[in-house]
């Protein structure tokens, strides 16, 4: 090769190589462009990906708060148709005892003179009878056909039964007055036993033998207790509510306890595997500056599983139609925020089940309780 070949070569390489460095120079730059577009994909991808996620979380707060509302709205919406209830019950209850009243005080009050009028009567027919023993043939015929014998002994025990039923009556008419409470809206002092008394009364149709169980027994035991101040009408409703969860449980396990035996129901109720009678304790006393109040039942108890429920709104291990699950949950409310007590249920399967409520004495700040809840 001669040397001006040889320097041309030389030029043509050194060509080639500038054309290869600015190839070069072009290609560090693409890959600078993509590495940059790269890190920008990543970026806006990481970026897109976290704002996705707080849109998630911030979707699945805002559903359960969305959920939260709509089950307290169902919740007030309830205890408002229930409060509803309550108050047309108890001023249909007060209109008829009022009504029921005055009629019954008037046949009560008779029947006390007509007692004496009877005994009057009888005093004198047998006087009669002592100084005219031979009386003329029609007054002898209508002595045999009405037997005055009879007629004199059983009158005053017809007066009487008549006046024990006056009684029971106005008894009644007392006791829905006392349960309505619709003259005591605002908070009174009260005598708690009052209102546990007249509830049973209402509730006594209940406690009988039925057709499908036994009598239930009330066992009291009351304490010494001072009055107190409440909503005494609540209060009432509080204890309807827990007297009747008992004796729907006493109910259902003597018709079980009955299936599994495959034995019918008598009247003696001595062939039931039922050994044990079944009962409703009721029991008050004081604790500190608190009137407790413990209602038990001997019955089947409730499930371990289930006992922190018990209280939730909705919540009930009724059949479908038998229970709403509202009733201990508006008892709860009446007696935590309306007096500032505590209601609690303690509960051993199989041995029954025992609700205590803690009343405080004074219930002043129930005004401001009930207030902050509105």
């Amino acid at each position: 090769m001669t040397e001006g070949s040889a320097e041309e070569r030389i030029r043509e390489l050194e060509k080639a190589n500038r054309i290869l460095q600015k190839k070069l120079e072009r290609t560090e730059k693409n890959l600078l462009h993509l590495e940059k577009g790269r890190q920008q994909t990543e970026s806006l991808l990481k970026s897109t990906i976290v704002e996705l996620r707080d849109s998630q979380t911030t979707l699945e707060v805002r559903s359960q708060e969305l959920e939260q509302a709509l089950t307290n709205m169902q919740l007030m919406q309830n205890r408002l148709l229930m409060a509803e209830k309550m108050s047309a019950l108890g001023v249909l209850v007060a209109g008829i005892a009022h009504e029921i009243n005055n009629p019954v005080s008037f046949i009560y009050g008779n029947l006390n003179h007509a007692g004496h009028y009877t005994r009057d009567l009888i005093k004198l027919v047998e006087l009669y009878q002592q100084h005219w023993p031979e009386p003329v043939p029609e007054i002898e015929q209508w002595i045999q056909t009405i037997d005055l014998q009879f007629l004199m002994e059983d009158l005053p025990k017809v007066m009487r039964s008549m006046e024990m039923g006056a009684e029971r009556i106005k008894e009644i008419v007392l006791s829905l007055r006392t349960f309505s409470r619709m003259d005591e809206a605002e908070c009174k002092t009260v005598d708690i036993h009052a209102g546990i008394d007249s509830t049973l009364v209402i509730l006594e149709h209940r406690l009988k033998a039925q057709a499908n169980r036994p009598a239930i027994q009330v066992i009291k035991q009351y304490g010494k207790l001072p009055l107190i101040e409440c909503y005494a009408g609540q209060l009432n409703q509080v204890f309807m509510n827990i007297l009747v969860n008992a004796i729907e449980a006493l109910e259902e396990m003597a018709i079980s306890q009955a299936e599994v035996d495959d034995q019918p129901f008598s009247t003696d109720f001595r062939s039931l595997a039922v050994t044990a009678p079944l009962t409703i304790s009721i029991q008050t006393s004081m604790t500190g500056n608190q009137v407790l109040i413990c209602i038990a039942d001997n019955g089947p108890g409730i499930p371990v599983e289930l006992q922190h429920r018990l209280f939730d709104p909705f919540f009930t291990t009724k059949p479908v139609g038998k229970g709403t699950g509202m009733g201990l949950s508006i008892s709860y409310q009446i007696v935590t925020e309306q007096h500032g007590g505590q209601l609690q249920c303690v509960s051993i399967p199989g041995k029954g089940a025992t609700f205590l409520i803690e009343l405080p004495l004074n219930n002043a700040g129930s005004s401001d309780r009930i207030a902050a809840t509105k």
